[in-house]
């Protein structure tokens, strides 16, 4: 062999090794990553992964991700209640929905007062004889009800569908990106969920509440700001204390910069952490784009979910999403949307 060969030899030789070094070098930093995701999901109802799997986002960009498939129910308490039975309960026998500018108890007061906190006198959720508040109390009143076009026959119902009317089998698969790929210009809305909280709930774009008052209903969260719907099943519309007073299961190599700013309850759907509304200490946290979203020391770029009472967990992404699926073995491809029902 000659010398020239022998360098060419040598060459692409140091090129194969110092190639391996860096697959594997990837493929630790992905095992890393992916263990740190598994712990930070500890207290959901895991039935597979999470593993990383290829994926194309929204943007049509091909890349890694991981993917998880829980059951759409929290672990760590019982959800409910939402629609109060009659108009002398108080408001530990309902729950909560947007009014005032921020939350209300749906206790028996507020379901009488409908009619003049709406300044219509079509509202009447009640039988005024009895006392006896009308709501959906069974799978095919849910199903009726909690629809874009409610039954007319459900019309002043305080609508509430139960985790038990969710079929046994059903799963919710979430695909997310493992290092966030950022967008140019951020939709002016969130399309989708906004992502997953630690303990496997998703949380959700905002509620509909034009359309459900129009229909003269109530579709209140309970007081963890969830409600069931048969298409995600129990899911998310607010952030409350149920969820920011979890114990930090987030990435230990962020330390006080992100004790700072609180416990991280969530990832997003783009891959971007999520904090709760408040930092640690209790204050709004500064700087926050149109997404509630800015970059902090020590831990880079990530969400702060909205006030309980805006109606918007997050206002958009700024990075390239993944997906959300109910058929755990599909292969995320989240430029082609399935229609929501």
């Amino acid at each position: 062999m000659g010398e020239t060969q022998m360098r060419t030899f040598q060459r692409v030789g140091y090129l194969a090794v110092a190639g391996a070094i860096a697959l594997s070098t990837a493929a630790s930093a992905h095992d890393d990553r992916l263990s740190r995701i598994a712990a930070f999901f500890a207290p959901a109802d895991i039935l597979s992964g999470p593993e990383i799997v290829d994926c194309t986002l929204s943007g049509g960009t091909r890349t890694r991700c991981f993917r998880i498939t829980v059951t759409p129910t929290p672990q760590d308490y019982t959800p409910g209640p939402w629609c109060p039975t009659h108009v002398g309960d108080g408001a530990d026998a309902g729950g909560i929905w947007f009014a005032d500018g921020g939350m209300v108890d749906v206790d028996g007061a507020f379901i009488r007062s409908l009619a003049e906190r709406y300044g219509d006198s079509n509202w009447q959720l009640y039988d005024p004889e009895t006392g006896d508040v009308r709501f959906t109390g069974t799978l095919e009143a849910c199903q009726a009800a909690a629809r874009p076009d409610v039954d007319p026959a459900y019309r002043n119902t305080c609508v509430q569908c139960l985790p038990e009317y969710m079929p046994e089998d059903a799963v919710s698969t979430y695909t997310i990106p493992l290092e966030p790929v950022p967008v140019s210009r951020p939709p002016r809305r969130l399309r989708g969920p906004a992502g997953l909280a630690r303990n496997g709930v998703r949380l959700d774009g905002p509620a509909p509440v034009e359309a459900i008052l129009g229909a003269y209903t109530i579709a209140p969260l309970d007081d963890c700001g969830g409600h069931v719907n048969l298409h995600a099943g129990y899911h998310y519309h607010a952030v409350t204390d149920c969820l920011t007073g979890a114990p930090n299961g987030s990435d230990p190599a962020r330390g006080t910069a992100e004790a700072g700013h609180g416990t991280e309850i969530g990832i997003a759907m783009d891959g971007y952490a999520i904090f709760p509304h408040l930092t640690g200490d209790g204050r709004a946290p500064e700087g926050l784009d149109a997404c509630n979203g800015h970059d902090a020391d020590g831990i880079g770029y990530h969400y702060h979910a909205g006030a309980a009472g805006a109606n918007a967990i997050l206002g958009c992404h700024v990075a390239e999403t993944g997906c959300a699926s109910e058929d755990s073995t599909a292969t995320c491809d989240a430029t082609r949307r399935p229609p929501r029902p």
